[in-house]
């Protein structure tokens, strides 16, 4: 009899599953293939092909994909190599404490490429991929003028306290911050535009802001002291590195795939005022595949009219955690990370480290989740690139998951001593 199992069939969705079958004939060539379904209806999905070995069995953790979506022995290769039915739509988990993805697993005899009803698989499972873990709570923020959704891990506590910014989306994105208390963090969702009463554009980066969010987290029973961290990435990732460098409270920051400049629009704080590096309409290009390319149309920091707008990372009293794609399509991220390294080294600080990841694109997320190569923006007539190459971009999400949680635990958690 021939049976499909996903094991563990429930669990967070940074962890591995298991993918076997069995009862097969020896050698039968087998198609596997996943399908998910977001909350707003969009269709994903992906394909590849196996051969059983002598025993009848396939087993992803040894047996080589020998086509499809990917090639060669990738147990989770069917999470992150799906696609978007629809071009250009990004998997983002809404709803992060109550639903998770479901991911359906179908198995088809030889090799099977065609969408159709009438065709019956012969094995089929699905898998619960969670978001939140058990205990985790979620609190809606609104304090003073911070605006975002606070995730405690189980227990009393005390927790290292993290806020997680996202880029140009707007909202609030909270799948990392809801994932990030499932290990342990105490992690602040937080809004800056497009939510609730918070300005619908973002037309000047108000720094106070984020130091009002850092003090209400330091102030929360259950966060500990004395510095929180940040987590960044894009033009989250610009305003994380802005807070390294004027917030005391700020301690441990990562950046992934940002700027070590103001780009685009101002940033203040009290009496300061950062003008930004404009973008170059001229040098914004169309791929192939119809998404704006814009890596090469950010003024260069180095150059000498922009020196104004390049953040004095040598004053940051924290240590600087920077991730980066070589293959972001949409900033220049490994310049901009070399050049706040050199600028740390300049003045002989040793307080930056950088993570290079050949083939990785910009929306470096969680692991096992898929590739977003481009994707419709909020506010753009024109979806954006992103890019990446699936399978170093999976190894890369991997790895860097594990990194940013070392890099916390080792720079947000006091040692305790023993009575």
């Amino acid at each position: 009899m021939v049976q499909l199992r996903a094991t563990p069939a429930q669990a967070l969705v940074d962890e591995p599953v298991r993918i076997r079958v069995t009862g097969l004939r020896p050698s039968q060539v087998v198609t596997l293939r996943a399908s998910l379904k977001d909350e707003k209806g969009n269709l994903f999905q992906s394909t590849a092909f196996y051969r059983a070995n002598e025993t009848g069995e396939v087993d992803l953790e040894r047996a080589p994909a020998f086509g499809g979506d990917y090639v060669g022995v990738h147990p989770m290769g069917l999470f992150w190599s799906l696609k978007p039915k629809k071009a250009f739509r990004r998997l983002l988990k809404q709803d992060v404490m109550n639903s998770p993805f479901r991911l359906t697993l179908h198995l088809y005899d030889s090799v099977y490429f065609h969408d159709s009803a009438r065709v019956r698989p012969r094995a089929s499972q699905t898998v619960q991929r969670w978001f939140s873990g058990p205990g985790v709570q979620r609190k809606q923020i609104r304090e003073g003028r911070v605006r975002g959704a606070l995730f405690l891990p189980p227990g009393a506590g005390p927790f290292p306290g993290v806020i997680d910014l996202f880029g140009g989306i707007g909202g609030l994105v909270e799948f990392r911050a809801s994932l990030l208390a499932a290990r342990g963090f105490a992690a602040l969702a937080l809004a800056y535009f497009a939510y609730e009463d918070l300005p619908d554009k973002l037309l000047e980066v108000d720094l106070e802001y984020f130091e009002e969010a850092a003090n209400f987290l330091l102030a929360h029973p259950k966060i500990q002291g004395p510095g929180i961290g940040v987590i960044s990435v894009c033009k989250g990732a610009e305003i994380g590195l802005a807070m390294a460098c004027y917030l005391k409270q700020v301690v441990a920051t990562v950046c992934i795939n940002g700027s070590n400049a103001i780009f685009d629009v101002p940033l203040r704080y009290r009496d300061l005022v950062v003008t930004p590096i404009c973008l170059a309409q001229e040098c914004i290009q169309i791929h192939i595949s119809g998404a704006l390319h814009l890596r090469h149309s950010k003024g260069d920091p180095r150059n000498e009219l922009n020196q104004q707008s390049v953040l004095p990372v040598e004053k940051a009293q924290g240590q600087i955690l920077f991730i980066v794609g070589e293959k972001d399509e949409c900033l220049d991220s490994r310049a901009y990370a070399e050049q706040a390294m050199d600028q740390l080294r300049k003045h002989r600080r040793s307080s930056g480290k950088m993570l290079l990841y050949p083939g990785a694109g910009h929306l470096i997320e969680p692991p096992y989740t898929p590739l977003c190569f481009a994707s419709w923006n909020p506010g753009t007539s024109w979806p954006l690139l992103w890019g990446g190459d699936p399978v170093a971009h999976a190894k890369a999400q991997e790895h860097s998951w594990g990194e940013i949680q070392k890099f916390f635990r080792q720079h947000l958690t006091r040692t305790r001593s023993k009575l």
